[in-house]
Formats: C-alpha cells, structure tokens, sequence
C-alpha cells in the first residue's frame, strides 16, 4: 500500500483494531468524520486520499455547518450506486465538488466527471454538474517550488470548500 508520510502520525488517520479483523471490508466510499446533520448537506467535497483530512481541517476551522467531504477510495469500478444513495439522502444539496491534488490532466476528473454527472441524475439532481476543485493542466504532477506548491494548496482547498480564496500565487514566469 501507498500512503504519503504525513499520515502516519496524522491525528485524524486513525484506525480501531476493529477495522482490520471480523466483519470489517474494503471501503470504496469513506464517510466525513464529522459530517453536516442529516439532510443539512449543501456542498457535498469529493475526494480521495489524504486531501480529504486537509479539506475537514480547513472545513472545521472555518466554520462550515453545510459542507460535507468524502473519500472515494475506489474509483474502478466506479461506486455509483453507494453514492447515488448517499446523495439522495441529501435533499439540500446545490454543489458537487471534485477536488484532486494532481493536476487537472493528471487526476481522476476527467475520469470521474461524467460518472459523477450520471450520479446526480440518478439521485434525482437534474440539470447539476460537478465542479472541480484543483491544479490547472500541467506537464508535471509537482511545482518544484515549495513556496509555490502551498499557495496552490490553500488555493484548492478554499475553492473546494467555497471559501475566499488566498492571493492566488501565479508568478508572471509560470503564465509565459
């Protein structure tokens, strides 16, 4: 299994022994640690990986009652009907976000994006399109520069969650 460090002592990337023995399985959808009340999601965060621990961080130091992110862990076969389920639970829903780390050409969006559409049909949301949440196109997955990598980073994050976003940090030389 591939996991980046900053997880191994990331005090919300905990497991119960529970987890790993008896009934436990796979889960391809990994829910909120502290989701909206039922029915009061507005803004439901897709996801995989360790951004979602990062998405509740600046969720819940915001102060956002509405939004809602969850991890799709397995992307194929896609988990349309456990996430059509989910959205149907979710009568206030007005934004579907997909947010990725990797940049635009480089991630799961293109992937994911009609998936998500026909998912939102299917619960019921005619007409709403996902968004996506993330780096523009690029011909390499990293910045090099951490400086850069942090400012896009909140950038993401905040435009994921629908909050202000931070000074965007697009140095003349990048736009050439």
């Amino acid at each position: 299994m591939m996991t980046p460090k900053s997880l191994l002592r990331h005090k919300l990337a905990v497991s119960s022994l529970a987890d790993f023995t008896g009934e436990s399985h796979f889960r391809r959808i990994v829910s909120d640690l502290r989701p909206p009340q039922d029915g009061e999601t507005k803004r439901l965060v897709l996801c995989s990986g360790k951004l979602a621990y990062e998405l509740m961080e600046a969720r819940d130091g915001g102060g956002d009652p509405n939004t809602e992110v969850v991890r799709i862990e397995q992307l194929y076969p896609f988990p349309s009907e456990p996430l059509v389920k989910r959205l149907q639970a979710m009568p206030k829903l007005e934004t579907l976000v997909w947010a990725q780390e990797e940049p635009k050409n480089n991630g799961a969006w293109f992937f994911v994006e009609d998936l998500l559409e026909e998912c939102l049909a299917e619960a019921g949301f005619q007409g709403m399109r996902p968004t996506y949440a993330g780096r523009a196109s690029s011909a390499s997955p990293a910045t090099g520069l951490a400086k850069r990598h942090a400012a896009e980073q909140a950038n993401l994050i905040a435009a994921a969650l629908g909050h202000s976003s931070p000074a965007q940090a697009e140095p003349a030389a990048r736009r050439a």
